[in-house]
């Protein structure tokens, strides 16, 4: 347990906080962006806090002070040892005091929030530390009165560290230059790295039907099966035939994502009237009932399944002759993991890699991409009488998407940010847009959509390998009055190439899995999967 008024905690990395204000250079993978400095504040939990003498309880949060700048914790309904586990980070341009105080008050619902006791720390004795370095281990500090004389009843879990926006806790961080943000939108400020879902094809051939029984006595029935997945709705043509046993062995392609939670839904219909369709029989299956298909040799076992009655039969009460003629549809599904699913448009992919991860093969290359920051961004939208902007950025490159922290406020804003993905074939495209937040908890709706400023395309085959490009991209956006520049995005861009025989070997590849070739979809399937 450390004990004292001016702390000094010790840890992997640490150092003076003298040289963090000087011009040293810390060590970080960072390199193409502008190095930017910290105070990290990580807020653990407390231990031991004294209940109030009125109610018997605390609800306690914390409050960290540095300078003029002021951050909280959320608070807890009594609770004697609260956790938080947040992270506040205070930039090095920004900082105008030498001490760091951190409060633990009791939240009271009428007058003035309750004193509950302080820890203050002096910058110039607080450690350094840059990833790979460990992160610094949390420590117990006890409480100290007003005047900081003496202590009080109370501990409280702390740690306090210089780094970068390398550091792991950057992207979790309440940073104090939104200090603005309304507390609902701080959520939507805070930088982030998504993975999209992993699509596959669904693959359904629908083969024929037995015993299917028409609503409508004395007519010719046209019947078709109908499959849905989601929102997603295919037909089959019509079979017109005076036959229980109608035939139609027609593929229905679907795209379907990672981790299967939907149904397949096959109904069998009976089209009465170009206005009117009755349903014969309706079947709900999982997903996960179907095999995965990762060659085009592999054969696929077809399945008979029975479908829920529906129409005159049920009302009639045929209980007997449904159990012994019960509808049937022929079904072979499978899930297809040797194509590429087209989730973008062909002059702009990403990524050609077929969904299955066992037909991968080793990446070629890695792409780096520095967000350096953007000049002479337009106002976007009022506040307070005044026009401004909140820009963010988000680049997707393959399935990785990254967005980075809300500048508030600036119409400069400076991001530095730097992101890295794994580059399986040359001739693929990243793309980094720019937006305006919309959701920063002052009134912004749910359903509001962030403004797009504007967008930057690069195709990595125009890139020379182990060269960093920094330079700046205009954002042009094509409005109704003509094009119209909306500001400069800032970027470094390096891209190395690890195999350069792997690499020279792809260009000579077609562009997308064999199997788009081998078993080419259909031009319907095609249209029908544009809009899916």
């Amino acid at each position: 347990m450390a004990h004292g008024g001016r702390r000094n905690p010790t840890g992997p990395g640490s150092g003076g906080f003298s040289g963090w204000l000087s011009s040293d250079k810390l060590t970080s993978t960072y390199d193409l962006v502008e190095q930017m400095h910290y105070l990290y504040v990580r807020v653990v939990k407390a231990r031991d806090l004294p209940p109030n003498p009125l109610t018997g309880s605390c609800d306690p949060y914390v409050e960290v002070k540095l300078g003029n700048y002021k951050g909280t914790t959320r608070h807890f309904d009594k609770r004697t040892n609260p956790e938080w586990n947040q992270v506040f980070a205070f930039s090095k341009d920004r900082i105008q005091s030498s001490t760091l105080e951190v409060y633990v008050k009791d939240k009271e619902m009428v007058g003035r929030d309750d004193y509950m006791g302080k820890v203050v720390f002096d910058l110039n004795e607080v450690p350094t530390r840059v990833p790979p370095d460990s992160p610094l281990a949390p420590q117990w500090y006890r409480l100290e009165d007003r005047r900081g004389e003496g202590k009080v009843r109370g501990e409280v879990m702390l740690a306090v560290w210089i780094g970068t926006q390398a550091d792991e806790a950057f992207p979790e961080a309440w940073h104090a230059d939104a200090a603005s943000v309304h507390p609902e939108g701080v959520a939507n400020i805070r930088s982030k790295v998504y993975v999209s879902p992993k699509l596959w094809y669904l693959r359904v051939n629908v083969i024929e039907a037995q015993d299917v029984q028409p609503n409508v006595r004395g007519r010719t029935p046209e019947v078709f099966v109908k499959a849905q997945v989601g929102n997603q709705v295919l037909k089959t043509k019509s079979c017109v035939a005076a036959t229980l046993n109608p035939l139609w062995n027609e593929d229905l392609i679907f795209v379907v994502a990672e981790p299967f939670e939907e149904q397949l839904i096959i109904s069998v219909e009976d089209r009465v009237s170009p206005r009117k369709d009755d349903l014969l029989g309706r079947v709900a299956l999982p997903l996960t009932l179907f095999e995965k298909r990762l060659d085009h040799r592999p054969f696929v076992h077809s399945r008979w399944f029975d479908l829920e009655k529906f129409g005159i039969g049920v009302l009639e009460g045929e209980t007997r002759r449904e159990l012994r003629f019960a509808t049937r549809v022929h079904l072979r599904v499978c899930l297809e993991g040797a194509y590429h699913v087209m989730d973008e448009s062909t002059m702009y992919i990403s990524d050609q890699r077929p969904t299955a991860r066992q037909l991968w093969k080793p990446p070629v290359g890695v792409l780096e991409v520095g967000i350096l920051g953007a000049k002479g961004l337009l106002p976007m939208k009022m506040r307070d009488g005044r026009g401004t902007t909140d820009a963010y950025c988000v680049a997707k490159y393959g399935q990785k998407w990254i967005r980075t922290r809300t500048m508030v406020g600036s119409f400069s804003p400076s991001w530095n940010e730097q992101y890295t993905w794994e580059v399986f074939d040359p001739c693929t495209v990243i793309t980094i847009g720019v937006f305006d937040n919309c959701h920063l908890g002052n009134g912004g709706g749910g359903a509001v959509k962030d403004s797009r400023i504007g967008k930057v395309r690069i195709r990595l085959s125009t890139l020379e390998t182990d060269r960093i490009y920094t330079q700046s991209y205009p954002l042009i956006v094509l409005q109704p009055s003509g094009v119209k520049k909306m500001g400069e995005l800032q970027l470094a861009v390096r891209f190395t190439c690890l195999s350069f025989t792997n690499m020279i070997y792809l260009y000579g590849q077609p562009l997308l899995p064999k199997m788009h070739y081998l078993h080419p979809f259909t031009v319907n399937q095609l249209d029908n999967l544009r809009y899916q």
